[in-house]
């Protein structure tokens, strides 16, 4: 008897179609909620800025001032400048998220595996924690010199102790059941690790994630800020200097933007990965949320 040919099950594109519409439906809650949260710190600091009258008017500029210089007239040159140095703090904030988040995921792997190495250096970790990153900027440009590493650096030390924290904690989220039950059946340690307790982990990587990306960003700024020379930090710190503030005040109101920016795209790419690979966990924390 001949062979009948089946139709390719749809559920894989099902599934993906459902992850896809749940990431886009969070960033979208994700991008209204924070824009409405930055339309009253906008509101209240054109207030405050109305308030101090001439007292700072000199140094200080208000959301209607950087409007101006931003899409005023003859502003083209300015935002072309500010976009061109954005694109450089954002790929430096890049690279220090994506090492810190990597290098945290996998020392939590290898803490679950290896609990003595966790009791170990967990301690040791969250003492170099408690160490402030401006006094550990000066340590780092020494040991890697004033280039991009040492901004990867920077960006990695801010984001990997709060994402190894929370993973380490998720990947022991798993029901001891479901574990005995992994085992039961043969499978091992690394096995149960990757396809039970990983799963487990991811909402709990996302809320790390969720308050590493605009620190990411901050670390790129301050690296930037005290030790290359370049990017957005740089630009903020030279327009302080030249007492430009219009640029300074611009500079700074852009990369908040994108900071705002950085935290609804790591919802929408949450609910996306949770709908796909987690659905139960994404269930759960919708209703959390």
């Amino acid at each position: 008897m001949a062979a009948v040919a089946l139709p390719p099950p749809a559920i894989a594109l099902d599934d993906q179609s459902s992850a896809l519409a749940a990431g886009l439906k969070r960033f979208g809650v994700a991008l209204g909620r924070a824009f409405a949260t930055l339309g009253l710190v906008v509101v209240m600091w054109q207030l405050f800025v109305v308030s101090l009258g001439e007292n700072l008017a000199f140094s200080t500029r208000g959301p209607v001032d950087v409007w101006r210089y931003l899409f005023g007239t003859n502003s083209g040159p300015a935002r072309h400048e500010i976009l061109s140095l954005l694109w450089v703090t954002l790929g430096d904030a890049a690279i220090g998220l994506v090492a810190g988040t990597v290098g945290a995921v996998l020392v939590a792997l290898a803490f679950n595996l290896y609990r003595p190495f966790e009791q170990g250096l967990m301690p040791v970790a969250m003492a170099l924690r408690s160490v402030p990153l401006v006094a550990m900027a000066p340590l780092i440009a020494l040991i890697f010199g004033r280039g991009l590493m040492t901004v990867g650096v920077v960006g990695a030390v801010v984001t990997f102790f709060p994402t190894l924290v929370n993973m380490s904690l998720g990947l022991r989220s798993a029901p001891q059941q479901s574990v005995d039950l992994f085992r039961a059946y043969g499978g091992g340690r690394i096995y149960t690790l990757l396809k039970l307790q990983f799963p487990f982990a991811l909402p709990s990587l996302f809320a790390a994630m969720r308050a590493t990306a605009p620190l990411a960003i901050t670390g790129a700024l301050l690296a930037e800020f005290l030790l290359v020379g370049t990017g957005l930090g740089h630009a903020i710190n030279d327009a302080r200097n030249t007492f430009e503030y219009d640029a300074m005040w611009s500079e700074a109101a852009v990369i908040t933007l994108f900071s705002v920016l950085s935290y609804a795209v790591t919802v929408g790419i949450e609910g996306a990965v949770l709908a796909r690979f987690a659905p139960d966990r994404a269930r759960a924390a919708k209703t959390g949320a």
